[in-house]
């Protein structure tokens, strides 16, 4: 059975490893992406099964990134989960208007992050 793919997208690199880490560890393929750009770059070759999208990034917010994922034909059928330091009461609202799935704050359980991805994997 092939591992879905999971694009996360984060401009802190221990960030990046920490999930990287805890999806291999849960089956997962893991395709990283250390800017809003390089991601919106690397869905032109891939698209994967699922965008992990961090919010605060210094090129292009995770709310630009998403809307364009949700705005692209190739890509707009992928679910899109924010997974932010951002925790105020607007913040997921705005998430989810941008058309995120899901929306998870920072600090994060790696173990159920595992799980918050298999449920929405299953949804698909």
């Amino acid at each position: 059975m092939e591992k879905h793919k999971i694009m996360v997208v984060d401009d802190e690199p221990d960030i990046v490893k920490l999930v990287k880490i805890s999806l291999e560890m849960a089956n997962y393929e893991v395709i990283e992406a250390f800017s809003g750009i390089e991601a919106l770059q690397k869905t032109k070759e891939i698209v994967p099964d699922l965008f992990l999208l961090d919010i605060m990034m210094p090129d292009m917010n995770g709310y630009e990134v998403c809307k364009k994922l949700k705005a692209d034909e190739r890509t707009r059928h992928v679910p899109v989960v924010m997974l932010t330091a951002k925790g105020q009461k607007g913040d997921a609202e705005q998430g989810l208007k941008m058309g995120a799935d899901d929306y998870i704050i920072k600090p994060f359980d790696p173990y159920e992050l595992g799980e918050q991805i298999n449920e929405i994997l299953k949804k698909e």
